[in-house]
């Protein structure tokens, strides 16, 4: 089974892997990560054309990799329950805080 590759137009939110080992179906966490975090208004367009809302909430629930402030966008945007995205829990907060303070 032949893997889907990404339109080059997201290519500019992959620039630290190489973008044609980037895989629709294989790295959908990773895509759907980077997508909600740079994405502009044509990527996210193509994020929910692709993704089910099922897999991009999942994703939000449980990454470690996306600021704060994109976590309170999307979970008001998307109508989720902030108690369960575990980047927003206090003490993954706090501890992210000692290795970076900003």
């Amino acid at each position: 089974m032949k893997q889907e590759t990404l339109p080059i137009f997201l290519q500019k939110y992959f620039w630290d892997v190489n973008f044609s080992d980037v895989k629709k179906v294989e790295n959908s966490q990773f895509i759907i990560e980077r997508i909600l975090e740079y994405g502009n208004k044509r990527a996210i367009s193509w994020l929910f054309k692709n993704y089910l809302p099922k897999e991009i909430k999942e994703v939000i629930y449980k990454t470690r990799f996306l600021s704060p402030r994109s976590l309170f966008f999307w979970t008001i945007f998307l109508n989720l329950n902030r108690s369960k995205v575990k980047c927003l829990k206090k003490s993954f907060l706090e501890r992210r805080k000692t290795f970076w303070p900003y």
